[in-house]
């Protein structure tokens, strides 16, 4: 710009290269073009909502939103939500074995209160940074850690706080779930406050993530990073009850379940289809049915990555509410369905049954230089052919399902706290990790027939 001189319109021209690229990639592309004359520029204008590029779709707004944190008034299909549990300690607070998690957990109590004890003492003369031993293989410290320290917050160990937990798609893990020990639980009390309250949660990726916005049902505590920084709507709230001090009370806790989707929201679904008989379950399996939605994911994909998912009218409800049941059904109950028939090649079966199931790092089998999905190598002796491609089409938090079964599924040893972290030891059955990758064929399988069913939105006005 040059002062003084006449104000002129401003124009911006945009070229896309493309999603995903690595550096490298990047600059080959701009390589190829030779001059700048030679890309094909596209000239750009901001929307209503400022944004310049992947532009939102204005009739987004038009729907009913999921929840609203910021807009009390704001009609919402669901009252409450929440961040899955962000523990900023995974690797003492998460394993597949519940001794590992008793074990580490009550070690790093052990030494948090041993800090604390240590601190009284100079107290007046350090502050609690310049203090905590910071050793990495005797606790991991976070911001709310620290500062219970400097409360002089102790910490007391309990066993029932050991629960199972949803940590990645379709990988469960003992976690010990605490209030002061995960750095953050946000709602989660209210959502799986017992192991023994069952209930259901719809997790959708976060805000401003660079992963394609996906949907996964959990009925057990997620993490936050179960779908990248989830948000996670609950059939159901709980409420605990106070104690009056009766002294015929047992101590035991007691809670109310609360409906989290509004009477309201079932009236106005009931008025839009002239249908009395949808109930609230029914709802929220229809939010499940539109969150896996071809059409929805691909419309509304720049409003997915800036906004939570609102949910239109479409025109046929019970295309999706009962498409989005038959899919919670397997995407919950996956430990369970029958095997699919992939070929097992065998080694000698001499070996103990548990050692020769026992997995490792499983890995694709290649063909050349390109790996072959096709065939999984699952350890030295066990080899599963026959895997229908069409199996890695079910994508969940930017990856197949399958291809997350394989990379949770390894057996780990984090390189600050020396934890071992092993797979093999979650189920009593030698076969368990096997059978569940049959598994996840099969629910991928299936879950990939059922989208491919949807019926167009043809949203309601």
């Amino acid at each position: 710009m040059q002062r003084g001189a006449p104000a002129r319109e401003a124009k911006l021209y945009y070229h896309d290269i493309g999603d995903y690229l690595s550096q490298k990639e990047k600059l080959a592309k701009i390589k190829a073009f030779s001059s700048i004359a030679n890309i094909n520029w596209q000239r750009i204008t901001p929307n209503a909502a400022q944004d310049w590029i992947n532009q939102r779709d204005e009739s987004f707004d038009a729907f009913i939103s999921l929840g609203d944190k910021k807009n009390k008034t704001e009609k919402t299909i669901f009252e409450s939500y929440s961040a899955g549990v962000q523990t900023n300690r995974d690797a003492w607070v998460y394993n597949f074995k519940q001794q590992s998690v008793e074990n580490n957990t009550q070690r790093m109590i052990d030494f948090y209160n041993q800090q604390m004890n240590e601190y009284k003492a100079v107290q007046a003369e350090k502050t609690v940074k310049e203090f905590i031993d910071t050793d990495a293989t005797k606790i991991s410290w976070s911001s709310s850690l620290t500062q219970d320290l400097e409360r002089m917050r102790y910490a007391v160990f309990n066993t029932k706080n050991i629960v199972e937990s949803t940590y990645r798609p379709y990988c469960k893990q003992c976690l010990y779930f605490d209030g002061q020990l995960n750095h953050r639980v946000y709602q989660m009390p209210r959502i799986f406050p017992k192991p023994d309250l069952n209930n259901v949660v719809i997790c959708v990726t976060g805000i401003g993530t660079t992963k394609e916005f996906s949907a996964i049902i959990s009925n057990t505590l997620p993490d936050l990073e179960m779908v990248s920084k989830s948000q996670c709507f609950p059939l159901h709230t709980y409420e605990k009850i106070q104690s009056q001090g009766d002294l015929l009370s047992t101590g035991a806790e007691e809670y109310i379940k609360q409906d989290n989707i509004p009477d309201s929201i079932r009236a106005e679904f009931r008025t839009t289809y002239k249908d009395t008989t949808i109930n609230k379950q029914d709802i929220f399996y229809y939010v499940y049915g539109i969150l896996h939605s071809p059409e929805y994911k691909q419309r509304f994909a720049s409003n997915l990555k800036k906004q939570l998912p609102r949910i239109p009218f479409a025109q046929d409800f019970w295309a999706f509410s009962k498409a989005g049941c038959e899919l919670a059904d397997w995407h919950l109950n996956y430990e369970s369905v029958e095997p699919y028939p992939v070929q097992e090649s065998t080694g000698d079966l001499a070996l103990d049954e548990k050692e020769f199931y026992r997995v490792q790092k499983m890995q694709f089998a290649k063909k050349g230089k390109e790996k072959d999905k096709t065939t999984l190598i699952y350890n030295s002796r066990v080899t599963l052919t026959g895997i229908p491609l069409q199996a890695y089409d079910y994508i969940v938090n930017g990856k197949p399902a399958l291809e997350w079964i394989m990379e949770r599924y390894q057996v780990t040893t984090d390189k600050n706290s020396g934890i071992r972290n092993d797979p093999n030891d979650w189920s009593n059955d030698p076969r368990h990790i096997i059978d569940l990758l049959k598994r996840m064929v099969r629910v991928s399988l299936k879950t990939v027939r059922i989208v491919e069913s949807f019926p167009p939105l043809n949203e309601r006005k």
